[in-house]
């Protein structure tokens, strides 16, 4: 029954994303936002949604453990599997200014948090506190405001305004997109939790491998497809954008609801984070491109991470 209520939730997940990220890159087309920026804002929102629901689930309930795993592991997910699957099918184009900016404060934004979760070198509690979340959030909001004036600088002045529907439509998906992604968190964190306690694993382990995956499926279905259709700019700025939104506004708001108890293993997933965001900076940023040797080599690694987790 639990499994059940989990694959419930996370196709109600999926297809609320869906729904969502449909109308809101329709309005933003609308208002005439150059495409990059929408990966980096609209879609990376809408697709960390089911992260967002299932965090702020967690969090409200005490099972804090899956909020955090659940962040940790998908920005993983994203930053391996989405990437490397998608350049798989696509080598994907990379703009400079995305590696130096957007690129830049995802490993900057990992940064701070392992500081964060490294508590314990401080002799003090291991907490993800209020404090941090506020530091998350501003870190976060000032990366919005530069992605903003950025896109109205760069806005287009010209643009096909003619929508499949109308406004009201798209406005309506977002909505019920919207609806979709809730009752679908809470599903997830439900089924999620009971197979955690039936089976006597962690709720660590469980956020960082069933919870992060399918409630990365939204990126992944997403950043597939743009890369499939030669959208590289949305397939990677969809990637990295989820990820900061991930940290900067999940944990961000999940930590101000509630601190969140740091485990070991968060410290690791943390380093880990850090390290895979680091180690694929340099290759990228010289190439200008994400191969596919490149997301081969993304894939393997996460194969290899899953299964030190799993073993661990």
């Amino acid at each position: 029954m639990e499994f059940l209520v989990l694959a419930l939730g996370v196709v109600l997940l999926v297809k609320g994303a869906d729904w969502f990220v449909g109308g809101a890159a329709a309005l933003a087309r609308h208002l005439r936002i150059p495409s990059i920026v929408v990966g980096l804002t609209i879609v990376a929102l809408g697709t960390s949604l089911p992260e967002l629901a299932v965090s702020l689930t967690a969090a409200v309930r005490g099972s804090n453990a899956i909020a955090l795993g659940n962040v940790l592991g998908s920005n993983i997910v994203n930053l391996l599997m989405v990437i490397g699957l998608s350049a798989l099918i696509h080598p994907i184009r990379v703009q400079p200014s995305v590696m130096k900016r957007d690129y830049s404060v995802s490993i900057l934004l990992s940064a701070v948090l392992l500081l964060f979760l490294s508590d314990f070198l401080f002799h003090r509690e291991m907490l993800l506190s209020r404090l941090d979340g506020v530091i998350l959030l501003g870190i976060l909001g000032i990366y919005m405001i530069q992605t903003v004036n950025g896109a109205l600088k760069s806005r287009p002045q010209a643009d096909n305004l003619d929508m499949t529907h109308g406004i009201w439509w798209n406005v309506a998906l977002c909505i019920c997109g919207s609806v979709a992604i809730v009752f679908g968190g809470q599903l997830v964190v439900n089924g999620a939790t009971a197979i955690a306690r039936s089976f006597g694993l962690s709720e660590t382990l469980i956020g960082l491998t069933i919870v992060a995956v399918g409630t990365s499926l939204p990126e992944l279905v997403t950043s597939v497809v743009a890369a499939k259709k030669g959208e590289s700019d949305i397939a990677l700025g969809n990637v990295l954008g989820s990820n900061i939104m991930n940290i900067g506004f999940i944990l961000g708001v999940s930590a101000g609801i509630s601190p969140i108890r740091v485990e070991p293993e968060n410290v690791y997933d943390g380093a880990i984070l850090l390290a895979v965001s680091a180690f694929f900076f340099l290759p990228l940023y010289a190439r200008r491109r994400v191969t596919r040797g490149t997301g081969a080599l993304m894939v393997l690694v996460y194969a290899v991470y899953t299964g030190y987790i799993l073993m661990r």
